[in-house]
């Protein structure tokens, strides 16, 4: 729970729904900009499931949130490595990204396993039919860990695997599996210095069906029965569900439990032992798809919003007097015809959890794309109408929310919607 002078937001699904009070002194931006205020709560957990964040470059924020909020994460993921072809060797690149004295002050600071994301780019063909290249890239990895004093990594390899086409052999999926379960003997063999008794884990990310049927290169749930006992955890992607092609929903909540139920839907009654090692992907930003003059746009992030409503403040007013909202409503359609912006507002951590539940009601994991999704999802996503009323307000120059705004508002939205 986060508190707040003008306002009190929950995202316990326990507790009474999330209330949004806007300050009515303050404008409609700087109400939108105390969602980048930092929670004081810097140890205390709302949740008792591991929680895997991700550091990414796009996230400027990323190393200063994860040593303030450590305490409030299991798994810490920078994203450094990448293991390469390189003539006829295996080369593992990015220890130049690693910050050694940050991961120093990082575990001053809580018990968080900091775990770098390895990207497998070696050509898939060549890499996995060589059981020496193999073998390299495992002591590689391996070598690193122990080097660099990591707890284990993250590795992403299967959607670069299905894009080269490799993983409808039958041949060549069962030389990806096993060289996954290699990879995962091989860090389970070595102690962790850091936790006596326990040893170096592996989390592997893994992408979602895109259709209802599997396809030979979907991670199904053979394959996951095939690498629990290897893989310690299961980093399922469940978001960017849509693209500049096909604007859309980044994750819709009705894809996310059918994902679900599609990777646990043939394992019978083990889904509930596998369901603890899954990883559900959680997105913190929204899409701007442009509709107009060809395809495009992108992810869209909080500041980026707020650069977005500056951008379209009006610099005229209405010359006389018209039907209350029908200028703004005019102007503010035009734009949503040339751009689909399209933010996450429902209670999304809470809905999601119950997705979860109905397939294991023990830990469940979860990550969070970037780290600035530690204010966001600690105060959750202002909803729909709040957003489109102060968007309506600022298209009227105005510093408060009046009711014509709500009635507006609604208008803009035509019916109740989630996204």
């Amino acid at each position: 729970m986060a508190k707040k002078r003008d306002r009190r937001v929950t995202t316990d699904p326990d507790r009474q729904k999330s209330r949004v009070k806007p300050n009515q002194t303050e404008s409609p931006t700087s109400q939108i900009q105390e969602n980048f205020r930092v929670s004081e709560n810097t140890s205390h957990r709302h949740y008792k499931y591991p929680i895997l964040a991700y550091i990414t470059p796009w996230n400027s924020r990323g190393y200063e949130m994860a040593k303030r909020f450590n305490s409030k994460f299991t798994h810490i993921s920078p994203v450094w490595y990448d293991l390469k072809s390189e003539g006829n060797r295996i080369v593992l690149e990015g220890r130049h990204n690693a910050d050694l004295g940050w991961i120093l002050e990082l575990r001053k600071s809580g018990n968080a396993l900091v775990m770098p994301r390895i990207v497998l780019e070696a050509f898939p063909n060549e890499f996995l039919r060589k059981k020496k290249k193999r073998d390299k890239a495992v002591d590689l990895i391996v070598t690193e860990c122990k080097e660099m004093n990591y707890d284990g990594i993250v590795l992403e390899s299967w959607s670069r695997w299905a894009a080269y086409g490799v993983l409808q052999d039958s041949n060549m999926r069962s030389l990806a599996l096993k060289f996954v379960e290699q990879l995962g003997r091989a860090l389970h063999s070595v102690s962790s210095k850091r936790n006596p008794g326990s040893y170096l884990q592996l989390v592997y990310v893994i992408g979602p069906p895109r259709s209802t049927k599997l396809q030979e290169h979907d991670f199904g749930p053979e394959d996951l029965q095939s690498l629990s006992d290897s893989v310690d955890g299961f980093s399922l992607m469940t978001y960017d569900f849509s693209g500049p092609h096909n604007p859309g929903p980044n994750a819709p909540l009705k894809w996310i439990q059918a994902t679900v139920q599609l990777l646990f839907g043939a394992t019978g009654s083990s889904a509930q032992n596998l369901a603890r090692k899954i990883f559900i992907g959680i997105n913190f930003y929204g899409n701007d798809f442009m509709l107009s003059e060809g395809s495009g746009g992108g992810a869209i992030i909080g500041r980026d919003y707020l650069s977005l409503l500056e951008k379209h403040r009006p610099t005229q007013r209405k010359p006389h007097r018209w039907r209350p909202g029908t200028v703004a409503l005019r102007e503010i359609r035009h734009y949503q015809k040339s751009s689909a912006l399209l933010i996450p507002t429902a209670p999304f951590v809470r809905l999601v959890r119950e997705i979860t539940n109905q397939f294991s009601n023990e830990v469940n994991r979860w990550t969070a794309e970037a780290l600035l999704a530690i204010q966001e999802a600690a105060e959750a996503h202002l909803i729909n109408l709040f957003e489109d009323s102060m968007l309506c307000a600022i298209h009227a120059n105005r510093v408060t929310l009046m009711q014509k705004d709500w009635q507006l508002a609604r208008r803009i939205a035509g019916k109740e919607r989630h996204w």
